[in-house]
């Protein structure tokens, strides 16, 4: 089973100063260990992003570079366009990242682990699977 983990919960595990140890980060160790973790550069950007020392970016953007990054196509960005459209036509609200990562899991037939609430709402409309602890 492999599973594409939203920045939401990389930002737990490491970006606190302190992580913050949380069932989904305990999870996520689970699967790191177990090889079984999907990354986009996307994902990686927003982990990254917003870092004002460094000495942590640098030590932040080690730690990713074991995850190597999914190629993404132009069918990916157009099936994330899709999903918009269809959330949206149910009111349904998520940013162009959080379609993205649907799209892509999608279609790598992935499971997505996050704490955003937001693909909680986009999974009673979409086609993608949610992991999420017991």
């Amino acid at each position: 089973m492999s599973v594409l983990v939203d920045s939401s919960v990389w930002s737990l595990a490491l970006r606190r100063r302190q992580p913050i140890e949380t069932a989904e980060v305990a999870l996520l160790r689970e699967l790191i260990e177990k090889g079984h973790v999907r990354m986009i550069g996307s994902i990686r950007q927003e982990v990254l992003s917003g870092i004002r020392e460094k000495a942590q970016f640098l030590k932040l953007k080690r730690a990713l570079s074991a995850f190597p990054d999914l190629l993404l196509s132009s069918s990916d960005h157009e099936t994330a366009a899709e999903f918009c459209n269809s959330c949206m036509a149910a009111g349904i609200q998520a940013s162009h990242t959080d379609f993205l990562i649907a799209a892509v899991a999608f279609r790598h037939r992935l499971s997505i682990l996050s704490v955003d609430k937001d693909f909680q709402h986009l999974a009673k409309i979409l086609p993608i699977r949610m992991i999420g602890v017991k």
